[in-house]
């Protein structure tokens, strides 16, 4: 795994040399890469409305990032879960997936394709001028952001819940299917013939333990009056109980079911017609799932990229203002990426600190209050610095 900071140092002649010396450290060293992040100049403003917006970066910044989570979290739940019941025929990425192998080998591909797009969409960060014009205010670019990531956040929570609907719709007709012949589904086992329905006769279908197969055989004709002699017969068995057929007249069906009870045999309440209109359903609503699935994947992918771009901006937005109001006017600041693996991290922070020291001696004091929006003491460093979570995809 790695670690990504966006970091701003002053652009005077002490900074640039000390950057310098960061990447000849680097390139020696290889702990980690290092380029430019490129910020345009944007409106400043007066002071009050810079806190104000610090602020709201700050807030919006953790809104955006944990929407990203979301969509993370979704999109791993939702690919497992097609992995888990091998989704057969379902179209993803232009191609049919048939074999479970197929699926968790797309679903690797994916994860990697989007992280890949994400590093380098950082990596080689241009300011979007089209979607957030650099002549607006920053309050308004802040808004402008507001706004989308709001958005997503709600589509995001209405086709989550459609599509867990369907899923769990879905889940409760195939729970049926399976389980014990008290709560599976009959279809497939009962068949139109082995019922009787006509204007005075009906068929029970009975769950019998399979030690009392005997005594039902025995006892079932006079359990009540006008059972027809010889009409049931074992339709199937799993390993506790067989599940039997009998006739008899529709009048005493209350007194036949009572008498059952008595003697520990359970009568099954069955209809051939709604089972298979459940039957119906389920299929209609695998073939539903299997499209939605396609979908909605879609829609995740797209909503990814798109708060990607809007989070990166949301970075820079704070690079700039907390440069400003670190290091005053006029604004003359240089922003960094920086890269590196996480077991090399704290050697490149220890560099960092001894490095940029000189920008403020009292970060290294411990008890020094941290009064910067949306950062702790030990968030705050001599130079400016915000993480940037490239791990999304592995940690969600």
């Amino acid at each position: 795994m790695q670690d990504a900071w966006v970091i701003s140092v002053p652009l005077d002649k002490t900074s640039s040399q000390s950057v310098e010396k960061l990447k000849r450290f680097i390139g020696r060293t290889n702990l980690a890469s290092c380029c430019k992040f490129s910020i345009p100049d944007l409106k400043v403003g007066i002071l009050d409305s810079l806190l104000s917006v610090s602020d709201e970066l700050s807030t919006l910044d953790m809104f955006t990032e944990s929407v990203m989570i979301q969509t993370c979290k979704c999109m791993r739940e939702v690919m497992e879960q097609a992995c888990d019941k091998v989704m057969e025929d379902v179209l993803a990425n232009g191609a049919h997936i048939t074999k479970q192998k197929d699926l968790h080998s797309t679903q690797k591909a994916l994860l990697k394709s989007l992280r890949v797009d994400m590093m380098s969409y950082v990596t080689n960060f241009q300011w979007d001028e089209v979607k957030y014009p650099t002549s607006l205010p920053l309050s308004s670019l802040v808004n402008i952001i507001k706004k989308e990531v709001s958005q997503v956040k709600l589509e995001f929570k209405s086709r989550a819940a459609t599509y867990s609907s369907v899923k769990t719709r879905l889940q409760n007709l195939e729970q049926q299917q399976e389980g014990s012949l008290q709560t599976c589904s009959l279809n497939g086992i009962v068949r139109r013939e082995d019922l009787v329905v006509s204007e005075y006769l009906t068929t029970l279908l009975v769950l019998v333990s399979r030690r009392d197969y005997m005594q039902w055989e025995k006892t079932y004709e006079s359990l009540s009056e006008f059972v027809v002699p010889r009409s049931s017969r074992k339709l199937c068995e799993d390993r506790t109980a067989g599940l039997f057929s009998v006739t008899l007249f529709k009048r005493v069906v209350c007194d036949f079911k009572a008498k059952a009870k008595e003697s520990k045999f359970n009568v099954r309440e069955y209809s051939f017609d709604l089972d298979e209109k459940q039957q119906q359903e389920r299929m209609e609503l695998s073939v539903h799932k299997k499209e939605h699935y396609g979908t909605f994947m879609e829609w995740l992918k797209a909503i990814y990229n798109q708060v990607i771009i809007s989070w990166i901006h949301l970075k820079a937005l704070r690079i700039f203002v907390e440069s400003v109001l670190r290091y005053g006017l006029p604004v003359n600041y240089q922003a960094l990426l920086l890269q590196s693996d996480r077991k090399c991290s704290e050697k490149l922070k220890e560099k960092l600190s001894s490095l940029f020291a000189y920008l403020d001696p009292t970060s290294a004091v411990s008890d020094v209050t941290c009064d910067i929006p949306g950062l702790s003491q030990q968030d705050y460093f001599s130079y400016i610095c915000f993480p940037v979570n490239i791990n999304l995809l592995d940690s969600s």
